[in-house]
Parts: C-alpha cells; sequence; structure tokens
C-alpha cells in the first residue's frame, strides 16, 4: 500500500512544515536531509511503498537538482519544493517528468502542498479523456495526467469521446481539441452538456493562440473554461484540479442535501423525488416497507440520547448491510423506508422478516451495556397510485403491526390472499 512519502529537505523549518502536512493527510512520512541519506533508506523500500517524493532542488550533497533526479528513476512521482524563485531554477527543475514545482514562497504554498498529497490519492479514482488533440499534444497531456495518478483515456472522434463518457462513470474531466475527424469541438461540447451538466463533468477546451476568440465561442458552447497552446505544465494541471474540486465541492453539498446528517442514509426529501417516478414504472414488481424501532422514547431515557443515536447507526448498518439492491431512508426519528425494485411479494416478505429477526437477534454495544432493540414493519407489494400513496398504506400497515405487540411484521399479502379465496368462491 502506498502509505509513505519521502521527503529530502535539509531546511528544519521546512522539513518540521513539511512532515506535519503529510501526518495531517494521514501518510507517513520517510525523512532524509541529504541524497546520500535518502539512497541508504531507500535500500531498505520498494517504491510501491511510497505514493511521493517531496525534494527539495538545492541539498547539501546535490545543489542542483540531482536528489529529483534520484527519485524520479526510482520510480516515485516527485514534488520539488525550493526557496529559489528564479526562472532558471524553475526550466531547470520543469524539464524534468516532476509532478509539481512549489517555491517556499508563503504560507498558501505550502496549503497547496497538501492539497496535492491528497490528491494524488484521490486522483487514483477519476478519469479524465483527452480528446480530439493533435499527437505531440496529446502525449504531452498524457504524461502530465499520468505523473497526477489519473485514470486517462484518448478519443479521436466525437463518437468515441461520448462513448467512453457514457461507460467510464469515474471520468470527471475531458479535454477538447480541434482535431475531431467527425464533428467540430463546439458540436462536440454541446453534445455533451445535454447529458452531462457542469457541476457532473468539467470540459476544458484547447485552441492555438490566434483563435483566442474561441474561448468564448468554447465558453458558451458548454464548456467549463479553456486553454491556450502551448499551455504551461503548472496552469495545465491547476486548471484541471480546480475543476475536478469544484464538482467535488458540488457532490459534497448535494450528499448533505440529501442525506441524513446522523446515519448518512438518504433523507425523507431525496427518497420521495427520485423514486416517485421509479415507483411508478413498476407496476407489480416492487414492495416499500417502513419499519420502526420499538420503545426507542425508552432507549434514550434509559441510556441517553448518544446511545439512541448509536442505535439508529447500527440500525442503519445492518440496512446497508442486506438491502445493498434496494434504496432506503431514514425518515426522521427512528423510522426507516426500503424500497425493493423487480421482487416479488414473498419474497419481500422474506426479507423483511429476516431483518427483523436479525435485529431482534443482536445487541448493540455501547459503552459497558449491550441494548437488545426491536422493530416493527409495514410492508406494502401491491400497486398504489403514486409513492407517497405506497408509504401511506405501508404506514397504516405498521401502525397494525405495532397495535400487534410490535416485533413483528404486518403486510398487504394475507388480505390479498383474502380477496383471492373470496373471489374463487364465488366463481
Amino acid at each position: 500500500m502506498q502509505n509513505k512519502v519521502l521527503i529530502i529537505e535539509d531546511s528544519r523549518t521546512a522539513l518540521n512544515i513539511v512532515v506535519r502536512l503529510v501526518e495531517q493527510t494521514g501518510l507517513v512520512p520517510v525523512v532524509s536531509r541529504t541524497l546520500t541519506e535518502a539512497r541508504h533508506v531507500f535500500i531498505h523500500s520498494t517504491p510501491e511503498e511510497f505514493l511521493c517524493a517531496i525534494v527539495d532542488y538545492n541539498l547539501p550533497d546535490s545543489p542542483c537538482g540531482e536528489a529529483i533526479d534520484f527519485c524520479i528513476q526510482s520510480i516515485l512521482p516527485t514534488i520539488v519544493v525550493t526557496g529559489r524563485l528564479d526562472s532558471d531554477t524553475r526550466e531547470d527543475v520543469l524539464r524534468r517528468e516532476v509532478v509539481d514545482y512549489i517555491p517556499k514562497e508563503n504560507a498558501q504554498t505550502y496549503d497547496y502542498l497538501a492539497r496535492l498529497l491528497k490528491r494524488l490519492e484521490h486522483n487514483k479514482q477519476i478519469g479524465v479523456v483527452v480528446a480530439g488533440q493533435d499527437r505531440p499534444t496529446a502525449v504531452k497531456m498524457y504524461s502530465l495526467l499520468r505523473r497526477h495518478n489519473f485514470i486517462t483515456y484518448e478519443a479521436s472522434t466525437a463518437e468515441k469521446t461520448y462513448q467512453l463518457v457514457r461507460d467510464n462513470p469515474e471520468i470527471r474531466v475531458v479535454i477538447t481539441g480541434r482535431h475531431f475527424s467527425d464533428d467540430k469541438s463546439t458540436s462536440v461540447i454541446s453534445n455533451l452538456r445535454v447529458d452531462y451538466p457542469k457541476e457532473r463533468l468539467a470540459i476544458i477546451s484547447v485552441s492555438e493562440p490566434d483563435a483566442q476568440l474561441n474561448s468564448a465561442r468554447f465558453i458558451k458552447s458548454g464548456a467549463n473554461d479553456f486553454l491556450l497552446t502551448p499551455f504551461c505544465h503548472e496552469e495545465f494541471l491547476c486548471r484541471i484540479t480546480q475543476n475536478i474540486e469544484l464538482i467535488e465541492h458540488v457532490e459534497a453539498l448535494t450528499s448533505m442535501a440529501n442525506s441524513d446528517f446522523l446515519t448518512g442514509l438518504f433523507n425523507r426529501r431525496y427518497f420521495l423525488s427520485k423514486l416517485s417516478a421509479l415507483a411508478a414504472k413498476r407496476p407489480e414488481r416492487y414492495a416499500l416497507a417502513v419499519l420502526d424501532l420499538d420503545n426507542f422514547k425508552q432507549v434514550n431515557d434509559t441510556y441517553g440520547h448518544d446511545a439512541g443515536d448509536i442505535v439508529l447507526v447500527h440500525t442503519a448498518a445492518v440496512l446497508r448491510q442486506h438491502f445493498a439492491d434496494a434504496v432506503f431512508a431514514r425518515f426522521g426519528g427512528e423510522e426507516f423506508c426500503i424500497f425493493m425494485p423487480d421482487i416479488c411479494a414473498e419474497h419481500a416478505l422474506s426479507r423483511i422478516e429476516t431483518l427483523r429477526a436479525l435485529i431482534s437477534q443482536q445487541s448493540v454495544k455501547v459503552g459497558d451495556e449491550n441494548i437488545h432493540v426491536t422493530i416493527s414493519a409495514g410492508l406494502l407489494t401491491a400497486k398504489a397510485s403514486s409513492l407517497v400513496s405506497s408509504i401511506s398504506r405501508a404506514d397504516k400497515l405498521l401502525y397494525q403491526a405495532k397495535n400487534a405487540g410490535r416485533n413483528c411484521v404486518v403486510s398487504d399479502i394475507a388480505f390479498s390472499r383474502a380477496l383471492d379465496r373470496a373471489a374463487q368462491r364465488t366463481a
């Protein structure tokens, strides 16, 4: 597992800052103050153990970036930090295949380093498509993206671009050029934007300096951002990162709006808004259960509200484990709802009964106490006019379960069977 970061730094102040940043990211710093020390450390290690190396450009035994070359030759993604701010040093660093170049200029540069460390791990799950680029530009982009651990794809046609985005949900960025063989770049952008909003997919368009007016055309067609060629190594990666972080921030806010803060399950609002159409399309093949923890107020009164929260979190974990193919939500308090698509009535009843038995047999460890809880459930398997109507009918079945003594499941199956038997007798 890549949980280590090799740090080669001779400044005590800078070293302390970098070590603290690495530890705060949840990684293990491996410290060397010279290139010689780093060579000795690496003898007993393998590149697979390291996420990256953070290397000072000027060290006592490697004054001109020799430690950078050592790390790159050792197949370590390398981030260079330096107190030298001159252009010659910058150019000397960037001619190498480094991840990034960070001057020791102010506190914000170290903040950037902390974000970069997190990104190197997160980027392993993020796809980027290089589309419609000429060959030299595509090769350069590929090299930069791979140094940052992105999953990279290439497309020379509009159709291939659409297919890649459609088939690979991890793709978050498409970088478009003007060399599509089957369509214009503005059309590619516009067509992508029909199915993928800006908060889901970032489109960055690239054009030549003599076509600067294209940037407005690209953005009006739906692009998030643009770059002019020849682009700067650092600007390219900063724009990629900023667009991805914007998408992630929107996703985080959306998740907060749609989720219950305690259990992390969907909340009632999201459940109702997203599943109404799904329920309407499945006239015979879905089941819906409303379940409630029995005597939950006694748990809070006896053990405290913190203990009650632990019980709710435990119940949510059981739902995740046993209903991964269903959609479920916390409706508030101690009430939950489960929507099971493509399921017959008997199987739905069996699954809810299994859940009821499982929860009643388990105990929840809270400090020195083992808390036992049970659930009551109302299960609806017949079609209703809407999802809201289904929930209302399942809720009435839940009240019947409560009135029947709790720790039981009441479904509409028995009632349906009684109607069938009555119809058969009449016939």
